[in-house]
Parts: structure tokens; sequence; C-alpha cells
């Protein structure tokens, strides 16, 4: 699959959960076995998070995703997590400024990429406001926002207001101390359905949507790739958590992502929505 395939129009995503059309993907660099594990974990290897990445891409392509799959260029270990460089709507992709300053370079080069592949730029958080695109999830009519270690007020009033430019309501949700970012613990899999980790932050933000909550010592199951209303992937590790979501009606593709879950990126991270149904 090459970029040159792949074909956008003024319409890039119709619903946060509708159908995966295509989606971007950042390749690991070796330095992920650099990344501090999570406590418990041995560290990343990268030769098997090599494999693992190209299953999910393969995963993406066999349920009609088209995919762009890019080489990483720095030496930054979280470089994969895609996600936290920007975020599209459905006119444009808004541009992020990632938190730590070594990932900053990652959303200019995503732009400049988007620039080749005529993604059209909604907007950009500008500094000295900050915000990953991790903390930011989409669901429904509501753009939910992570409150936690990582992003400032600036960069959240930023985006709150480019989000209700198009239609979104935004909501604000409070993260436990030492998660990651919200999508690390809450995903969105149809228009009023969310799947979240209720330790992991403030469950009383997702009021009026349909809630599955996953098992303490799963929080990171709750990271899911939406491919499409109630259908996700997700990593096959966490099986109570996988039982639960099949029986509260989803449909579970499950697939090893061992070695980035080692160091905190969940399935969430991994895959930059470009187009959706």
């Amino acid at each position: 699959m090459t970029t040159k395939d792949v074909h956008f129009g003024p319409r890039l995503i119709g619903s946060p959960t509708g159908k995966l059309r295509a989606a971007a993907l950042v390749r690991p660099t070796p330095a992920i076995e650099r990344a501090k594990a999570l406590p418990g974990e041995p560290g990343a290897v990268y030769s098997r998070a090599l494999e693992q990445h190209d299953i999910l891409r393969k995963t993406l392509e066999y349920f009609g995703v088209e995919t762009i799959a890019l080489e990483p260029r720095g030496d930054e270990p979280f470089e994969s997590s895609v996600i936290d460089a920007a975020i599209a709507f459905e006119d444009g992709a808004m541009i992020m400024r990632p938190s730590e300053m070594s990932r900053r370079a990652e959303a200019d080069r995503i732009e400049a990429e988007f620039a080749r592949i005529d993604v059209p730029i909604a907007g950009h958080i500008a500094a000295p406001g900050l915000l990953d695109g991790g903390n930011v999830m989409l669901a429904g009519g509501t753009a939910f926002v992570g409150v936690g270690e990582r992003g400032n007020v600036l960069g959240r009033a930023g985006f709150a207001a480019v989000a209700q430019a198009h239609g979104y309501r935004v909501v604000e949700v409070k993260l436990a101390p030492g998660v990651r970012s919200l999508q690390s613990v809450a995903s969105a899999v149809a228009k009023d359905t969310v799947v979240i980790s209720p330790d992991g932050l403030d469950a009383s933000a997702f009021d009026g949507f349909n809630v599955v909550a996953v098992n303490i010592g799963e929080e990171m199951a709750a990271g899911v790739i939406c491919l499409g209303e109630h259908h996700v992937i997700a990593d096959v590790r966490y099986r109570t958590a996988l039982a639960r979501m099949r029986k509260a009606g989803l449909v579970v593709e499950g697939i090893d992502l061992y070695d980035f879950e080692k160091i905190g990126i969940t399935p969430s991270h991994l895959v930059l929505a470009l187009k959706r149904d």
C-alpha cells in the first residue's frame, strides 16, 4: 500500500466511530527498547514490536482500511504513538503540540505528510499551548479531553475552540495520577458507547453514554482501535476484558501488541484515523 493509492476528499471523519477507511501508522524505532517499561513488565523488544506492528497493519488492510505506513525519522521511543500528532475532523485535521519536547517534530512531520496527500488542516495547537492527540477522544457529538499530567490549559482551550467550531460539545475528563493519556483508558466504540477503565479516570464524564467497564488490572485494555460501530481491534492478552466487551455486543479482533503495551502504548495510540464513513 502506498500513499498514492489513498484518495482524500473534503470529508474525512464523517462519524468518529464510522467505518474506518484510511489511517496513518508510524513503524517503531529501535529506540523503543530504551523506553522505561511499566512496573512489573520487561522491556520492549524491537524485532517483536516490528512484527506486531506489521500484523496490525495487515489486520487493518484485511478489514478494508487503506494504510499509510510511515518510517520513523527520529530516535524517540514513542514515535509509533502516531495519534499524539494530530486529530482529524470532518473537513480537516488539527495538528497537536505534544507535551514532550522530544516529540514536537512529529507534529511538523505529520503536517508535511498531510500536505503531500492533500489532507486539509483545520487548526494548530499554538505555543505555549500543549496537547497530545492521545488526550482527545471523539464520540458521537462530544469531544472528550483528558486532564492529567500532560497538556496544559492553553492547549485544551485551543482544541476546544476548534472542536466547538466543528459542532462538538467539549467535555473535560479528569485522569487518575500516572495515566498516560485519555485514550489509554477510554475508547469510543459506537456513537453512544465507550469502553473505559473506571479506575483511570472520572467516569461521571461519560454520563449519557453506554459504558463498558474493564476490570482492575486490565486498565489498558480500554485503549482499543475502532474499526466501525461496535467493531474493535484489541490486545489479545486482556482476556477478561475482551470477554466483557464481547458480552456487551462488540465484535473484537484480538491481536498481540504486547511489546507496545509494555511501555504504555495501547492499540488506540498506534492508528491515526484519517477517513471514516
